[in-house]
């Protein structure tokens, strides 16, 4: 076993113990060893603290929570309701049955405008937008392969998330590719692809299929997200979810997405 090998067999092993997919004993074993490498601790701790960052970012809120906007909705409902109890001592039970017609179009009403859920697409590129966050300012870690291993990279990738996946080349933009990294996603498995350019600045390329059959999934023209972590275009191709997020201009990251689009279309 090679260097490369030896060394990427511990960094499987630091992933899987980050992950919590160690056996028991496996995991104190690990543990102990990193107690004596405090380069390798610091590395662990980082990759904690990124998946729980990730976790907390696709987490959907505890079944058992009611929105507060919802609770104001409920309760002047209950207020109408006491209204219409008094009504019908006065008017009899024609009025309620108008009335209960009316709570029930205003509580439709006001739920649907607060509460419909995100089209797949639009929670896709907002996933992107909070991935982009986690991992552009990471100094040493930008990355979990880098663009030397290309080709490694794109195959691991392709594999992962079950389809061919291509790189797109941006030098002629000003970005040059850093690497990539594999990420969790609602639909399964996400590759993130993140670029320079001369300034410092960062973008990352999010892929993976969206959710067949979801409101959002079908295919779609470009989309500008500007409600995320930072902005990003996003658009959905043959089941497939793309989305470049930056921090620039809207026309300077529309005319960068063209150029992936061109490229991977």
């Amino acid at each position: 076993m090679n260097n490369r090998q030896r060394a990427r067999m511990e960094e499987d092993d630091l992933h899987a113990l980050v992950d919590g997919r160690l056996p028991a004993a496996e995991a104190a074993e690990l543990r102990r060893k990193l107690a004596e490498d405090p380069h390798q601790q610091e590395t662990a701790r980082v990759w904690a603290e990124q998946r729980d960052a990730l976790r907390r970012a696709f987490e959907y809120p505890a079944l058992d929570t009611t929105p507060a906007p919802l609770l104001a909705a409920a309760k002047r409902a209950q207020d109408l309701r006491d209204s219409a109890m008094q009504w019908t001592r006065w008017a009899g039970m024609a009025a309620t049955v108008v009335l209960a017609f009316g709570l029930g179009w205003y509580g439709n009403i006001e739920y649907a405008a607060r509460f419909v859920a995100p089209s797949a697409a639009h929670q896709f590129a907002k996933q992107a937008a909070v991935a982009y966050a986690v991992f552009q300012p990471e100094v040493k870690h930008p990355v979990e392969v880098d663009a030397a291993q290309q080709q490694h990279l794109v195959q691991w990738l392709s594999k992962r998330l079950g389809r061919p996946l291509k790189v797109p080349v941006l030098t002629q933009q000003g970005w040059e590719l850093l690497g990539g990294r594999l990420l969790p996603g609602d639909g399964g498995a996400r590759a993130q692809f993140m670029y320079q350019n001369a300034a410092g600045q960062r973008l990352t390329l999010y892929v993976g299929a969206v959710k067949s059959g979801a409101a959002g999934s079908q295919e779609t023209s470009f989309r500008f997200l500007e409600d995320g972590a930072v902005p990003a275009f996003y658009w959905v191709d043959q089941g497939f979810g793309y989305a470049l997020s930056g921090p620039l201009q809207r026309n300077a990251l529309h005319d960068i997405a063209k150029v992936v689009y061109d490229q991977i279309g």
